[in-house]
């Protein structure tokens, strides 16, 4: 896993390698192993390497057989050992054992068309310095991330924005229509980032720069086809088991120890599960418990650990921490943030890489294919109450889906309707699934200052989904469209990104996700909704995959949302000083995004009742990362956290 950082066709030749060099050292922590810079006369592409295959020989850049095309690469190409060896059959040779060599000589060999090939998680940029042409592609989920800045043709682009920012000719401004995609969709809706003019290479896509300027396609598109119509689960277990096995097995490749993140869910120790077949020796594990009961879990892991019989650690997170090391969240997302879930999952990670590790396992994705989450189950009770928009006791049954919110415990039809009653009968709207919760973070946008807010030009933020929806989306079942938006919209934007990528690579953490495996994916899309979701038993199928092979409490258990902490964060006794100047008047007037006045009413209202709602909670904890944004970003030009120096810098120069 890597960081990569390059600048085509901009300025004269040294200065631009001097603003790689600084590019690369900003992202050290991405890889703090080794780095590397091809210079010629239009191009300088870097990488900073966390070195996980081929620890001796896979350093970066590198070239094909013939020197004409030059990678650097963020990811893993998990089927490099297959690719390979059908390349060694066509006669080419390898002087490394990396799957960055496999890579390139795989482009230089079928072009754009070796996407197809690819079983992985990447982001990569490939020189051709024949043509003098920069190809560069993302992974089909989004699961690493690459943003670029284009301005009279001349492209720069990186793993992450501050990068991009070392270059003071390029303007710093939070743009306030994809401020309120943020506060709508929890993230923006790609290319957007929330910065104007800097732009993030959709998942699934390619990006072609040559002297005509540059060029952006879709090599990928999730659909739901759903050809296959059988209905019983054996036909599809068989098919599943080994997929998914598969895709572990893949995953467990590395010249490093890989570990396993086990959270005491279903996800996680059908994951571990797995590994312990795959390689049954024992394994490392690692988990976040909290303190304050309603987030807790570590009863459940600590079954899974003994079941498993792993080598396990956890770490404690309490609300001090999280408003510790939320400024440091904020930096590494580089985007506001309406939940502080991210930030225990940055304390998980340097609680692995503390034990030496680089590599982690984890469940993500499953909820999004099998229909894990509660929204999915929410919209289909909302379309079952909407047929009798009267009735007392339809509306109860939401109160099922939520027995860890305190709010819902005795919640009345009356006290249902205020909360899930928006657009209730809108059923035929092909985005009804998601309407009630874009709606409720779209409460954020109040607290917005005149200057920042929406309603006067026109731009309504909800109307955004509309120019990505996939042709045929439509007609899809309910399950189907639900789960295409949870997929695209939340996870790629928001999990893999603020609570994936971000938190593992600030620590030199990687992560890999056997869900996420494309063929899995296209397997899981193609299952009939019902063997997914079976009235309101969430992943049917998956239960039924791994009955017997985790313990039977977690296999039944209900399923709990991974939560953190908020209103204890940013209202507690001791309130870091940060957090005071970034709420003060002052500060809230500096940067002019946020009502002082407004910011003032929502404080006092959950200090006066030391209680907040989950649209209060979203609202301080995006007003609050707003404003550390622009703090750090903006106000202190990038030098929000220290910068490193690069290791073992290797120059290669044409």
């Amino acid at each position: 896993m890597c960081g990569i950082a390059g600048i085509i066709n901009s300025g004269e030749r040294d200065s631009r390698l001097s603003l790689v060099k600084n590019m690369l050292s900003r992202i050290h922590y991405r890889g703090p192993d080794e780095s590397g810079i091809y210079h010629c006369a239009k191009a300088t592409l870097g990488n900073v390497r966390l070195s996980i295959i081929d620890l001796s020989g896979g350093q970066q850049p590198i070239s094909d057989s013939s020197g004409r095309y030059w990678i650097v690469f963020n990811g893993e190409i998990f089927n490099y050992i297959e690719l390979k060896a059908d390349l060694e059959q066509k006669g080419y040779r390898f002087k490394t054992t990396s799957d960055t060599e496999v890579l390139v000589q795989l482009y230089a060999v079928y072009g754009k068309n070796c996407l197809e090939k690819l079983i992985g998680q990447f982001v990569f940029a490939i020189w051709d310095n024949q043509k003098e042409e920069l190809f560069m592609a993302r992974d089909r989920v989004g699961i690493r991330p690459l943003f670029y800045h284009y301005r009279n043709n001349q492209l720069t682009f990186a793993s992450e924005i501050k990068c991009i920012f070392e270059n003071p000719a390029i303007e710093r401004q939070i743009s306030k229509e994809r401020l309120g995609q943020v506060f709508t969709y929890w993230t923006t809706i790609t290319p957007a980032s929330v910065f104007d003019g800097i732009d993030e290479l959709s998942p699934g896509h390619y990006l072609v720069w040559n002297k005509s300027g540059i060029k952006t396609e879709r090599y990928w598109q999730l659909t739901f086809s759903q050809k296959n119509k059988s209905l019983n689960p054996d036909d599809y277990i068989e098919a599943f088991d080994e997929l998914f096995a598969d895709s572990i097995r893949i995953r467990l490749r590395a010249d490093v120890p890989v570990a396993a993140y086990l959270s005491g869910g279903l996800d996680s120790s059908a994951t571990v599960s797995y590994i312990n077949k795959i390689e049954p020796k024992v394994l490392n594990t690692f988990s976040i418990t909290f303190g304050e009961k309603d987030f807790d879990e570590s009863s459940y892991q600590n079954e899974a650990v003994k079941y498993f019989n792993t080598n396990h650690k956890s770490i404690n997170c309490t609300s001090k921490d999280i408003a510790e090391y939320f400024p440091k969240v904020v930096w590494h997302s580089e985007i506001p943030m309406i939940r502080t879930a991210p930030t225990p999952m940055m304390l998980l990670s340097k609680l692995v890489r503390d034990n030496n590790i680089k590599v982690v396992i984890t469940g993500e994705g499953a909820d999004e294919m099998l229909a894990g989450y509660n929204i999915f189950k929410e919209s289909e009770v909302r379309r079952f109450w909407a047929r009798n928009p009267q009735s007392a006791f339809r509306p109860l049954l939401l109160t099922k889906l939520y027995p860890y919110l305190p709010q819902m415990q005795n919640a009345n039809p009356k006290m249902l309707k205020m909360f899930f009653g928006y657009k209730l009968e809108d059923t035929a709207n092909p985005l009804y699934s998601h309407l009630l919760r874009w709606n409720n973070s779209g409460h954020i946008s109040k607290y917005l200052s005149g200057q920042y807010s929406l309603s006067g030009n026109g731009y309504d933020p909800k109307n955004e989904i509309n120019r990505i929806l996939p042709e045929g989306f439509s007609d899809w079942d309910s399950l189907s469209k639900a789960q295409w938006l949870e997929s695209t919209v939340f996870m790629s934007g928001y999990l893999l990104s603020t609570q994936g990528d971000r938190m593992g690579m600030a620590n030199s953490i990687e992560g890999r996700y056997p869900f996420l495996d494309h063929r899995l994916i296209e397997f899981l899309a193609d299952v009939p909704s019902s063997l997914k979701l079976k009235g309101l038993q969430e992943k049917y199928l998956l239960k039924k995959l791994v009955a017997g092979k985790i313990p039977d409490s977690i296999l039944k258990r209900s399923k709990q949302a991974y939560r953190a902490p908020i209103a204890s964060v940013f209202f507690s006794d001791n309130l870091p000083d940060y957090i005071k100047y970034m709420l003060s008047d002052g500060y809230l007037a500096k940067t002019g995004m946020f009502n002082p006045e407004s910011v003032k009413a929502l404080i006092n209202k959950i200090k006066q009742t030391n209680n907040a709602t989950e649209t209060e909670n979203m609202a301080i904890a995006a007003i609050v990362s707003s404003q550390m944004l622009h703090y750090q970003f903006i106000e202190n030009k990038n030098e929000g956290l220290s910068v490193n120096k690069l290791v073992n810098l290797k120059l290669i120069e044409q």
